[in-house]
This record gives structure tokens, C-alpha cells and sequence, in this order.
């Protein structure tokens, strides 16, 4: 699986002023920190104004401190052209959608730079789509594009778009649903990803390393090719390779596995074995009860 850290977003106030004043020590502490990454999600937002070229010059701490490639994360389509000018390494253009204007901005530029592209499954007019089935036309209505431009399947990776299951718990199972199926329905087959922490966004700050990971692990089952993922939680990085690799190391490991494995062959979590004495094992399947929609989601579910 393809790892891409999170870990430089705009978002968070403190990076934000790190950006702005272009604290070169402080932003290559947080390239560093995601060393075991594949790539490097640099989500900047629209970049105007005082972050008015900032791509260029993160693209080149990215280079002097890392081997990592670059997921270039912008709604600014001239930031991203600086971006991706600037970077002589592998890229992701982070993202496009079904917006026609965006659609045809972003794959020229997949094409100009030989870049991997996100697409996510939605619509401008439409926003997300409730179901699986809605969220596979959007991708085939975006593939029709990106073919048209010549850009290979392989460098196609659809995003089915996670919303936090503490807001729409339902939601969970269709975004795995619409992994499988867009693996399914494409030949040659072309990737998936999503942005792991939607998941358990708006949950309580100690639970949501746990959902998280078991999300993670059921999304590996239903295919999932490529995830935006907290580079600082080790133990999840850990558990990806393990899953990557089929190397388990505890009964831990096992039971993650299994619930890949779960998933991938369209079974039941009551087929699952686990050592229920162990309380880590029993919150594991707690939080897949929940992210199946099994059992009514509460941020204090894994008390109960």
C-alpha cells in the first residue's frame, strides 16, 4: 500500500504560521517526522496571499530532507503548476473532481508532469453521493476524462470519500463498498485512496487512533490501493506493512488480518475469532461493530 503523510496541513493553526513566516527548521522537523512515507501530502488550501508560492519552496525541503515523493494539495491550479514545476520527484495532483472546469485543469496537468492523479467521487452539482452505486458513475464520468487525455489506469486513484462516522455512521460501509466496486469495474484496474482521519473526525482525541486503524484495516481488505494516513501514528504504519506483507507478529496482528480478510471475502464479523479476555482485541471489534453500522455509534462506545 502507498503511504502518504498528513502531517503538513494548513489547517492546523501553528502550521499555518510556520508557513507564513517560512520556518524552514520547523517544516523540515515535520518532513522528517514522516520519513517512512511513500509520499508527502502537502495540503496548503487555496494558497493566496501570503503563501503565494509556497508549493515551490515546500517542494524543496521535501528535497533536501527526504526521498519522498510530493502529493501536491491545493485549490490554487497556479500554486499547483509552481508545485509540481518545482518538484523533480514522483508526484500525486491532489485532487480533482467532476467539476469540468477543475477536471480538465487537473489532467492536463497529470499529463504535462507525469503525475498520479486523486479523483474524488463527487460532483459540483451534486456534492457526495449517499450510495456506492452514485458514487461509481461519478467515477466513471471522471475516467471518461482521464482517458480521453491518455493518463494511464494506473495512475488513476479514486477517493470514495469518508465522512466521520460520529456524523453519519452508515456511510462507513459505503465507502468500502464503493472500493470494491470501482476495483471491479475497471480493466485495466485502476487505484483507490482515501483520507483515513475523516473517519473518526469530530470523535474524542482517544478513540480515534483505534478507529482509525480497524477502518484502515477493512479498507485494505476491500482493495484499497493508497492512504492519507497521521505519519506520527506509528502503530498504524506498523500495521499496514504487516497487512502489506502477511507478517504477523501477535494475536493482534492476527485478528487484523482476519478482519481484512473479512471484508475482502464478504463475510460477517460473528465469524471472527478473537480472544475475548483481551481487552484490546474486544475494542477492536467493538469499533468494527460500529464502523459496519452493526451497533449504534456514541463517543463512548468502547465503555460499553
Amino acid at each position: 500500500m502507498i503511504l502518504i503523510g498528513e502531517n503538513i496541513h494548513v489547517i492546523s493553526k501553528q502550521i499555518r504560521a510556520a508557513l507564513v513566516s517560512r520556518d524552514e527548521a520547523f517544516i523540515s522537523g515535520l518532513v522528517r517526522l514522516q520519513r517512512d512515507m511513500d509520499y508527502i501530502d502537502l495540503n496548503v488550501g487555496p494558497a493566496k496571499n501570503n503563501l503565494e508560492g509556497i508549493l515551490a519552496w515546500l517542494s524543496n525541503i521535501v528535497m533536501k530532507e527526504s526521498n519522498a515523493g510530493i502529493s501536491f494539495d491545493t485549490t490554487n491550479s497556479i500554486e499547483m503548476k509552481k508545485g509540481l514545476e518545482a518538484f523533480s520527484g514522483k508526484t500525486f495532483i491532489n485532487s480533482t473532481s467532476n467539476d469540468n472546469e477543475r477536471l480538465e485543469k487537473m489532467t492536463d496537468f497529470a499529463v504535462e508532469y507525469d503525475s498520479n492523479l486523486i479523483a474524488l467521487t463527487l460532483s459540483k452539482e451534486f456534492g457526495i453521493p449517499k450510495t456506492s452505486d452514485g458514487r461509481l458513475e461519478i467515477a466513471f464520468e471522471i475516467y471518461e476524462k482521464c482517458i480521453e487525455k491518455g493518463i494511464d489506469n494506473h495512475k488513476i486513484f479514486f477517493d470514495p470519500l469518508i465522512l466521520p462516522v460520529c456524523v453519519d455512521q452508515s456511510q462507513g460501509v459505503e465507502a468500502l463498498n464503493t472500493i470494491k466496486m470501482i476495483k471491479e469495474s475497471f480493466d485495466p484496474p485502476v487505484k483507490t485512496v482515501i483520507g483515513l482521519s475523516n473517519i473518526s473526525n469530530g470523535c474524542p482525541k482517544e478513540i480515534r487512533p483505534l478507529i482509525n486503524r480497524v477502518f484502515a484495516c477493512m479498507a485494505f481488505g476491500a482493495g484499497l490501493d493508497a492512504a492519507i494516513i497521521d505519519a506520527a501514528d506509528l502503530r498504524l504504519v506498523e500495521m499496514l506493512k504487516m497487512l502489506e506483507n502477511a507478517s504477523p507478529k501477535s494475536e493482534i496482528d492476527e485478528l487484523y488480518i482476519n478482519l481484512a480478510g473479512m471484508i475482502r471475502d464478504f463475510d460477517t464479523l460473528e465469524n471472527i475469532n478473537y480472544n475475548v479476555k483481551s481487552n484490546e482485541q474486544s475494542l477492536i471489534v467493538k469499533a468494527a461493530n460500529v464502523l459496519l453500522n452493526n451497533e449504534v455509534y456514541s463517543h463512548s462506545f468502547t465503555q460499553i
